[in-house]
């Protein structure tokens, strides 16, 4: 893609109530723009290419751990929420609103009921279970005060899957692999996290599993061991706990970001909603449920938090929107020009994702596209300035700005090293 083609309205300032640095980056950098309600933002062309590949790298986890994947509306009939006494427990947060018949309805903050009332249609027997269904669709929770960017807005992209089974061995099973599939979906997305254990909530069911980003802006304080794995968040044991009661290691304090969580339902949901299957032994059962939800533009925020320096934003290498800036120092330099129009035509044969910063204006000089970039935070820039008559060009690393002087005749080899 072409800078001078797309539509990045890069800021000095961020506007005076962004105080979390994920807010005030993502606005800053043109990656999101508030829409004039509270919590509520558009995603702008670089949030949205980043926001597509955050959400690829879950659906691709989920899809090897065998999930199907389907669309539910987001707007749902109240009923199904008044059938599992949820309408009331949600309260105020739970935006309800009648249509011209004056039939009741709720925009979802979650699906457990309608994913339910879609399986009960269509599931009968034990034969076609298991199963593992989700979704990535927009939510909206009418929080009291959304703050923080994404990290808390009313509307959010969530990936919500709900398993069904026939019995509670099966379930765990499946409870399992959804800790180990988050955790590639993590990793691959670069960041530093910890598994959890949480405390159910609003969800309800008998067991649950958070997963912290680790950061100082978290809002969850979470204690972990420094001889294993074992973490848990404050609601389910105490501050004042410093010995870890997996391995007796010692437990400190932490901060975190919750950007994903998994419940064991067990049969709450099913049974409030009479949703039974035909067991091997020919009686009518309840479905045993495990729920598994990811905060995906969440994640944006949560990866900027992680990730950023007093420059601006740097995205790894999964999620972000372009892998390589190629930055020509004087547009209107035909050899400048001319080198960075082959070396965009050949990143892109190679399938990289690449921008190609061509803005040619009085007011768009070469501080101006550095500045950019650092803002920006793409993973890597090429510089093509006047070195090229000595067949040489500058490659930035943007994590800790790494500069290097390169061989033309290398710097595409060079590149593909890297992004492998």
């Amino acid at each position: 893609m072409r800078f001078s083609r797309m539509l990045i309205p890069t800021m000095k300032e961020a506007p005076s109530d962004a105080v979390l640095t994920s807010h005030i980056l993502l606005l800053r950098a043109g990656f999101i723009q508030a829409s004039g309600g509270s919590g509520l933002y558009n995603f702008l062309p670089l949030g949205k290419i980043t926001l597509d590949k955050v959400r690829a790298v879950v659906k691709d986890e989920l899809d090897k751990a065998g999930c199907n994947e389907v669309h539910l509306p987001m707007v749902t009939p109240l009923s199904l929420w008044e059938e599992t006494g949820r309408a009331d427990k949600f309260g105020s947060e739970l935006l309800r609103f009648k249509d011209r018949h004056q039939n009741n309805f709720t925009l979802s903050p979650t699906n457990e009921e309608a994913m339910v009332n879609l399986v009960r249609q269509t599931v009968k027997s034990y034969k076609q279970l298991p199963l593992n269904v989700y979704q990535i669709n927009w939510k909206f929770r009418d929080e009291v005060r959304p703050r923080f960017g994404l990290m808390r807005g009313r509307e959010f992209l969530m990936k919500d899957a709900y398993s069904f089974h026939a019995n509670t061995e099966d379930m765990e099973r499946e409870f399992a692999l959804m800790e180990e599939t988050y955790k590639k979906i993590f990793n691959r997305l670069g960041l530093d996290f910890k598994v959890v254990e949480a405390d159910s909530g609003a969800i309800g069911g008998a067991g649950s599993k958070e997963f912290m980003i680790l950061a100082e802006s978290g809002e969850d304080t979470i204690m972990v061991c420094d001889g294993c794995d074992f973490g848990a968040n404050v609601e389910v044991i105490a501050e004042d706990e410093r010995t870890c009661p997996k391995c007796g290691g010692s437990l400190s304090q932490t901060k975190g970001i919750e950007a994903g969580h998994i419940f064991q339902l067990g049969t709450t949901y099913s049974e409030a909603m009479k949703a039974e299957f035909l067991s091997e032994n020919q009686k009518l059962e309840p479905f045993v449920m495990g729920t598994y939800g990811i905060g995906v533009s969440r994640l944006l925020a949560g990866i900027i938090e992680q990730s950023h320096d007093d420059r601006g934003c740097i995205w790894t290498q999964e999620s972000a929107p372009f892998q390589v800036d190629i930055i020509v120092a004087k547009a209107k330099n035909e050899e400048q020009m001319r080198v960075a129009e082959e070396l965009y035509g050949a990143l892109q044969a190679k399938g990289v994702d690449v921008l190609l910063d061509d803005r040619a204006d009085k007011k768009t000089g070469f501080g101006t596209k550095m500045k950019d970039f650092e803002l920006i935070g793409l993973p890597y820039a090429v510089v093509i300035g006047n070195d090229i008559a000595e067949g040489k060009v500058e490659l930035i690393t943007r994590n800790g700005l790494i500069k290097e002087v390169v061989l033309l005749e290398n710097l595409l080899d060079i590149i593909m090293e890297r992004l492998a």
